[in-house]
């Protein structure tokens, strides 16, 4: 049975430009080509969660322009519950211009627009859908006291909360996230929140056992193509990568922790969640974008049954 998965968090438009290299200053190049899509770390979250089989509630704001109806109908389509997508009069939708190299590597820009308008008084009015809820999940694109009051609305409630530090930044008070049950940073991230060098996974763990010391119980660091690093009181564990060929990273950690949701509320397996959520990380950079690459659950049943092969 689906566990039920809300997400606390952005929507963006993605503008995705796929360039030979990045211009210089001053410097004009052109594209090979471009695409728009609907992205934002919470709504690849959520899609990535919906697309695999989860009951999903999203908890967002977006414009009153021509983006908020796209954002809204793509939710829907792909399975999000969007009866708290909420437009915020006279603002922008959230936008990210992004662009991929031909390594597959990307450089995203962020404008957060309606995303600045979720506030902790906006989470409140999604107070009882949330309470229904198996897990919330949280991203660092809307402000940082939504984030403390949404975690301390998990912990007085019995429901687990997720927070993605992503993107990273140096305002996010470790003393007021210390009842999230999993806190998910990347490598630069985590170096971020620590202000400790992360090069390998015995560095990764001493700055993941350094946020532990201020009461954070849990640290998932998601290692890219060397896959993810499990921190506990108990031990650390090292989930293993999956080889594949990259065509474009982009939403590559929001497909990591969309599975991650998907498989940990379906099946209460931290270890297997993240043995799957490594798994349909990597097959998502086999293809080109964020939301789009992520595979259907049938889609992913077959990727993983090739791995046996």
């Amino acid at each position: 049975m689906s566990g039920k998965v809300a997400v606390v968090g952005s929507n963006m438009v993605d503008l995705i430009t796929y360039v030979t290299r990045m211009p210089g200053p001053g410097e004009t190049l052109e594209a090979p080509s471009f695409s728009l899509g609907c992205g934002g770390k919470g709504a690849n979250q959520a899609v990535a969660a919906a697309k695999l089989g989860a009951d999903v509630l999203m908890v967002t704001r977006v414009g009153d322009d021509i983006f908020a109806d796209n954002t809204i109908n793509n939710l829907e389509k792909l399975g999000v519950d969007t009866r708290h997508v909420v437009r915020v009069p006279g603002t922008s939708s959230g936008v990210a211009p992004i662009f991929v190299e031909e390594s597959g590597e990307n450089s995203i820009l962020i404008v957060k627009g309606a995303n600045e308008h979720l506030t902790p008084e906006e989470v409140d009015k999604a107070a009882e859908d949330l309470k229904q809820c198996d897990l919330i999940v949280m991203q660092l694109e809307v402000p940082l006291e939504t984030i403390y009051h949404t975690i301390a609305f998990g912990a007085k409630h019995g429901i687990p909360t997720l927070l993605n530090p992503a993107p990273a930044q140096p305002g996010l008070d470790a003393s007021r996230i210390t009842d999230v049950t999993y806190l998910v940073p990347n490598e630069s991230e985590l170096e971020l929140l620590t202000g400790m060098k992360v090069f390998d996974e015995d560095s990764a763990e001493a700055a993941a056992r350094s946020l532990m010391a201020k009461g954070i119980k849990t640290v998932i660091v998601t290692l890219g193509s060397k896959g993810a690093l499990l921190v506990t009181s108990e031990g650390r564990k090292h989930i293993a990568p999956i080889s594949v060929t990259p065509k474009d990273t982009t939403g590559a950690g929001d497909a990591f922790i969309g599975c991650f949701a998907h498989f940990y509320t379906r099946d209460k397996d931290l270890d297997g969640a993240l043995s799957m959520a490594v798994r349909y990380a990597a097959d998502s950079i086999t293809r080109p974008g964020t939301q789009k690459s992520y595979a259907t659950g049938k889609e992913f049943d077959t990727f993983c049954a090739s791995l046996k092969e």
